[in-house]
């Protein structure tokens, strides 16, 4: 739903104009309608004045003129040849003709139509009728829709290809898992016919960190699984993840030139959350092989931590002390495709991003720091 919210709001937008614009045309057309019964009831009187042999039919024929056009709604002001306004009609606000306010009008309706000129009475100024005044706002509204139409088009076409693409990548990922799954088992074979063997210490230890790698190769396995479907909602023991990423971590990087030394600390007080832990676990394994990378040929330290903010909020936190992020970069290192790094793909962070926001309602998000980087990822919990 979160995807196709866009869509439904451009859709009620279009919904909502195409109706306001329907509304407005129907009325248009009812206006037109009585403007054309005005005008054919003023002719019919014209004609009726002219037949009828009273003397007082002209003037009586004049005044339901000036009724009738009173009742088309144009803003009249007629001034004589001093300018003083002598009569006026169907002004915007009542007010007597000595009123200020109705010579400050008559600027107005000057620039909307030019003033007719009568000898012996002087000049009319008039404006536009309310349905001329209602029919400038129909390019505006055609435009609107031009535009919410292209929009959607646009913005559609953008989200089928999107969806395309996930659809293309969750495919290969789940592809990869099934592939996966075959040279896992051998391996898994081959660690057991290993055990069985009389081996010496230094073999004991090289089979322990070989089941170690091929259990995370499974894990990894797993995580491609996970693409493309709902996320799991299970507890996860927040301070147990920390502290095994950590132990993982620290027996495969440098202990001797450039040492790099991995803190985990899963905290004083059990922290779980409901959640997917393959996921989480991937999001933060992204978090410190960045930190890594940071790391690399000059060594260091990394913390790994969590902590409760508050009765709802928890905190997992990757700090190093590495040369930290370029502040020109640092608006743009969770944009996909975007890298400090000459050989990354500019995935792993948006990945962990999404992980953290669109998985668990959370957030990650870069936190000011001293020296080096640090990595927030905020969740409920």
């Amino acid at each position: 739903m979160r995807g196709r919210a866009p869509v439904i709001i451009l859709g009620l937008l279009l919904a909502l104009l195409l109706g306001a614009y329907i509304l407005f045309s129907r009325r248009v057309v009812l206006e037109l309608r009585r403007d054309a019964g005005r005008s054919g009831q003023m002719y019919a009187r014209v004609f009726r004045a002219l037949a009828d042999p009273r003397p007082d039919a002209g003037n009586d024929a004049l005044l339901d003129l000036a009724r009738h056009i009173d009742a088309l709604g144009v803003p009249v002001i007629v001034t004589d040849d001093k300018g003083v306004p002598t009569a006026a009609a169907n002004l915007p606000f009542k007010a007597p003709l000595s009123d200020p306010r109705v010579r400050d009008y008559i600027p107005y309706l000057d620039r909307m139509n030019p003033p007719v000129v009568e000898r012996g009475i002087g000049m009319v100024h008039f404006g536009d009728s309310q349905l001329i005044t209602s029919l400038r706002f129909i390019p505006v509204v055609l435009a609107s829709l031009l535009v919410f139409v292209f929009l959607a088009g646009l913005y559609t076409l953008r989200t089928r290809n999107r969806a395309d693409r996930e659809r293309v990548w969750a495919g290969m990922a789940r592809e990869s898992a099934h592939q996966l799954a075959t040279p896992l088992s051998s391996l898994s074979g081959w660690l057991e016919l290993l055990r069985e063997q009389r081996a010496d210490s230094l073999s004991t230890s090289a089979i322990a960190h070989m089941e170690g790698d091929l259990e995370r190769l499974q894990r990894v396995s797993h995580r491609f699984e996970r693409i493309g479907r709902p996320p799991r909602r299970d507890v996860v023991d927040l301070g147990a993840l920390v502290v095994r990423v950590g132990n993982y971590f620290q027996a495969r990087v440098p202990t001797l030139a450039h040492r790099v030394t991995i803190v985990a600390s899963g905290g004083n007080e059990p922290l779980t959350i409901e959640g997917d832990e393959v996921l989480l676990e991937w999001a933060l394994e992204v978090l410190v092989k960045n930190g890594l990378d940071a790391l690399a040929g000059r060594g260091g330290r990394m913390y790994i931590t969590t902590k409760r903010l508050d009765p709802d909020r928890v905190r997992l936190r990757v700090a190093d002390d590495g040369p930290g992020i370029p502040r020109e970069m640092r608006a743009r290192i969770f944009e996909p495709g975007f890298s400090t790094k000459e050989s990354g793909w500019g995935i792993g962070l948006s990945l962990a991003k999404r992980i953290a926001e669109e998985n668990h309602r959370g957030r990650l998000v870069l936190t000011p720091s001293e020296k080096g980087a640090t990595f927030d990822i905020i969740l409920q919990g």
